[in-house]
Order: C-alpha cells, then sequence, then structure tokens
C-alpha cells in the first residue's frame, strides 16, 4: 500500500497505492469541503493543476446534501467527477469548532447544527457509517480536537476517549468493508493539545492498532509555528515508519516545508484558496497582495515562470480590476494559481528529496515563501 522511495535525514520520498489510485508524497491535498473548491473551480480543473487528492468533510456533507443523496449518486467521486482518490475528514474538527450547544459523552457527541440549530448525533460508529456511505479512499478516525491551550487533565481524559473512538472506529469501518465489499483505508489520529508527553504516550498507544497511516490533529489551531513543530519532532519517532503520515490544516509553504523535514507526508488546508479568493497569491519570492493600486495596471502574470493556467494568460493588472468589480472570475483565477503552486511545491519537494538536495532547497526556500511583499 505504502513505499518509502528514499530519504533525505527525516524528510520521506513514497507512494501510496490505493483502490482508487496512486498519490506521490509528500503531497498536499486540495480541500474541497463540500465536495467543491471554493472559488469556482472543477474537479476537471484539479486534474490540470495537479491533484492527487480531493478532501471533502463528514460534517459539512452529512448535513448538506446528506451521504444518502451522496451515496445514491454513486458516491463522492462520481458525485464531485473526480476520478482520484478521496479522503474524508471524520468530522470531529467541524462538531468541536462549529457546532454550538455540544454535549460530548462516552458515546459520542450531541450538536446543534450550524446551518439550521437541528440536533445531531455523531460518534465513532456514525462518523464510520456516514464516510463508508460517502465512499471516500481514506477515511478519518473520529477524535476530540481540543483547543489549545486547554487543561492538562482534560487533554488526558480526551485522548483516552480519542484511543477508545479509534478502536470503536476501526471495528466500525471493518464492518462497512465486509458488508460493501470496499477497500476503504483508515487513518488513526493523534492528539494530545500542546503536551508532548501526552502526544507520545497517545501515538504509542494509536501505533498499537491497525491503522492504514496515521495522522497529528489538533495543531495549526492558534499555537506559536514553533510548538507545532516542536510537537511533530517528540511524536514522529514513535509513528510508524512503514506507514504515511498526515499533519491534517497544515498550512503556509514554510510549514510545509518544516513538516516535510520532520517526516510528515500528508498535508491540507484551505489557507491557499481562502487566502487566493481575496487577491493572496503565492510566488517565489513570497506573497503579494492584488488589491494594492500599483498592481493596476501591471502587464505581468502573478508569477512570469509559472505555468499555471491563470499566468499562461492573465495579467496582475486584469485579476485586480476583477477584483475590484466584484468579478467572480477574480477568484477562481486565483484559486487556480495558489492551488497550483502548492501542487507544484510539493512535486519539487518530492524531486529535492530523491536527488538528495533537499536540505538545500529547503535552506534556499523556507525563508521565503511565506513573506509578504
Amino acid at each position: 500500500m505504502f513505499t518509502l522511495q528514499s530519504r533525505q535525514g527525516t524528510a520521506r520520498r513514497g507512494r501510496l497505492e490505493t483502490v482508487h489510485g496512486r498519490v506521490e508524497t509528500p503531497a498536499f491535498m486540495n480541500v474541497a469541503t463540500a465536495a467543491a473548491i471554493k472559488g469556482a473551480v472543477s474537479a476537471d480543473d484539479l486534474t490540470h493543476i495537479g491533484c492527487q487528492v480531493a478532501l471533502c468533510n463528514t460534517y459539512h456533507l452529512h448535513l448538506r446534501p446528506g451521504e444518502q443523496v451522496v451515496e445514491a449518486m454513486g458516491g463522492l467521486r462520481t458525485f464531485m467527477g473526480w476520478p482520484g482518490p478521496t479522503l474524508t475528514d471524520s468530522g470531529g474538527f467541524q462538531v468541536f469548532s462549529l457546532a454550538k450547544l455540544r454535549r460530548i459523552e462516552e458515546q459520542g457527541v450531541t450538536f446543534a447544527s450550524h446551518i439550521d440549530g437541528r440536533r445531531i448525533f455523531m460518534g465513532p460508529e456514525q462518523s464510520m457509517q456516514i464516510q463508508a456511505a460517502l465512499g471516500s479512499t481514506i477515511a478519518m478516525a473520529f477524535d476530540e480536537c481540543v483547543e489549545n491551550p486547554s487543561p492538562r487533565d482534560y487533554v488526558l481524559a480526551s485522548c483516552a476517549r480519542t484511543t477508545r473512538w479509534a478502536e470503536r472506529s476501526r471495528a466500525e469501518l471493518d464492518r462497512q468493508n465486509a458488508q460493501r465489499g470496499a477497500g476503504q483505508l483508515l487513518f488513526g489520529i493523534n492528539q494530545g493539545g500542546t503536551y508532548a508527553d501526552i502526544r507520545v504516550d497517545h501515538m504509542r498507544r494509536l501505533a498499537e492498532l491497525p491503522f492504514d497511516g496515521y495522522a497529528i490533529g489538533g495543531l495549526a489551531v492558534g499555537e506559536p509555528a514553533e510548538v507545532m513543530y516542536e510537537i511533530i519532532e517528540a511524536v514522529e519517532p514513535h509513528m510508524p515508519q512503514a506507514l504515511p503520515r498526515y499533519l491534517m490544516g497544515v498550512g503556509t509553504p514554510d510549514n510545509l516545508l518544516e513538516a516535510v523535514r520532520r517526516g510528515v507526508d500528508l498535508f491540507d488546508c484551505v489557507m491557499p484558496s481562502r487566502n487566493a479568493r481575496h487577491g493572496h497569491l503565492h510566488t517565489r519570492a513570497g506573497v503579494i497582495n492584488l488589491n494594492n493600486e500599483k498592481y493596476a495596471t501591471d502587464r505581468d502574470p502573478i508569477e512570469p515562470t509559472c505555468a499555471c493556467p491563470t499566468c499562461r494568460r492573465y495579467s496582475r493588472g486584469y485579476l485586480r480590476h476583477l477584483f475590484k468589480a466584484g468579478e467572480l472570475l477574480a477568484m477562481r483565477l486565483s484559486v487556480l494559481h495558489n492551488l497550483w503552486f502548492y501542487n507544484q511545491l510539493m512535486a519539487e519537494i518530492r524531486q529535492a528529496i530523491e536527488q538528495g538536495d533537499f536540505e538545500d532547497y529547503y535552506r534556499r526556500h523556507v525563508q521565503v515563501l511565506s513573506r509578504r511583499i
């Protein structure tokens, strides 16, 4: 399923074979929360900009249109017209970040929908049943994502419950796979807030369970970046070497470089598409803001050396006009560029690890890519 091709230090170059296609790692998964990339980017576009995995969300799709609708339409990939692998987040993060009036119990969480306020219950079994109906390539175990910082005693109790939920998630997805004749993969999620010792202990416990990959969750939620890197360094030695590692919800280009250097294989983040929709675009020299007046008559593309569909045809001046005129095309063209940039960045990282040049690549880019111009 997962093969390590080469390493440089802790950085890993791998290949994940799934029933829906191959994923070359390290990889950035493009976030299609409700089975669509925000900014009018289609599944066909994703193919052209180098996307390998489309990430969708269990919580949002359960609320609208409902997993029964997606299943009746042939599953997530058919529903959204995307031929490649998909990953569904378990919904745990959204339950704890979006839902109002939630109540956590051993069986699961009762919460109010952020759309219409209706009461919903979700536990490990329900999350796995929803993800099985959605038909994603990779499902995520149901977990609790705590706030940073949280009291140590609460984090300890939460991690113990998340471990029990992980065991129930594995058992339920095994049942779903057997019933459906499916090969859906399941990743466990490491939690523990910013307490390195709790993180390590929880990772050791998760590693004893038969997951197909392991994720680090509950980071990039307000703690300093250096704290996040310290947690990754603490947890990484205890993650199974022969399985993929996924850092959830991260991040900026420099975050990706730092995390790859610390042994992470997979990433996702809404940041590149969200920033693009507000005119903040990535270049090799840093991030530009197209809302600035200086771009009004700029005839250059976003980045002269970029081969994305936007840079091949449109100027900064035209894109700025679209933003000022409130045209939806501004968001579409900008999102295409930023996602191309991220996917291309990961391709270059893979090549650098293969060629033994990753440390040099890291040093040349880590201080530059995320700076504001």
